[in-house]
């Protein structure tokens, strides 16, 4: 399975699942919307840096919106496909199960979320813009492949906490996000990398550059 990142909390899994495109407000970011090809667009919540330019890229694609029901009924006032859920919900679209979870965070139009990816037994968890909170514990329990986790403090989870939701979800890896876009949310990734990796010998941690892709 491959992953990119466009950065802040925005990553592209297997050339077609796309989420929270903040691609044109993002000054880190070089890449422009209409580069974006994807066939769902996952929004974890409607703050400018997560919603972004996900009804321009979706129209650009014809693409799915899957969102909390309030985000997808914004999107379907705008002729773009939606697939509202909520919280606990499940749904299937383009080959992937979708699970809506726990975030804990603020939002305008509904709740803001986290998502439970599962495409042929590889499962993904981006968290979403989220502080720390005991039930990661549940989300985790039934295998995470890779979890995608905040790290910028002040509006999320810092290191420490990024730290210690690790140990809550257990995943194989994790990937840091939410982190260098702007200067209130500037924490060094290569301290969460060093701190991650003097608690978890058998995980891997890896910090990602704008435009990279990898296979895990």
């Amino acid at each position: 399975m491959k992953i990119k990142y466009f950065g802040h909390s925005c990553f592209l899994i297997d050339d077609e699942l796309l989420i929270d495109p903040f691609i044109s407000g993002n000054p880190k970011c070089p890449f422009e919307p209409n580069e974006i090809k994807c066939k769902i667009i996952c929004v974890t919540h409607d703050h400018p840096d997560h919603l972004g330019d996900a009804f321009e890229i979706a129209k650009n694609n014809d693409a799915t919106i899957v969102a909390i029901h309030e985000i997808a009924q914004e999107a379907l006032k705008r002729g773009i496909k939606a697939e509202g859920m909520n919280i606990g919900g499940e749904i299937s679209s383009g080959g992937w199960k979708i699970k809506m979870v726990l975030a804990l965070h603020s939002s305008n139009l509904g709740h803001p979320a986290g998502f439970v990816l599962d495409k042929n037994g590889k499962r993904i968890y981006h968290a979403g813009d989220t502080g720390l909170f005991g039930d990661m514990r549940i989300i985790g329990e039934e295998g995470l492949d890779l979890a995608l986790l905040p790290i910028g403090d002040r509006y999320t989870m810092g290191t420490k906490d990024a730290v210690k939701a690790t140990e809550l979800l257990n995943p194989n890896m994790v990937i840091p996000m939410h982190y260098g876009t702007f200067p209130v949310i500037n924490p060094s990734p290569e301290e969460f990398k060093k701190v991650f990796e003097s608690k978890f010998k058998e995980k891997i941690v890896k910090v990602m550059k704008i435009g990279e892709e990898i296979e895990f």
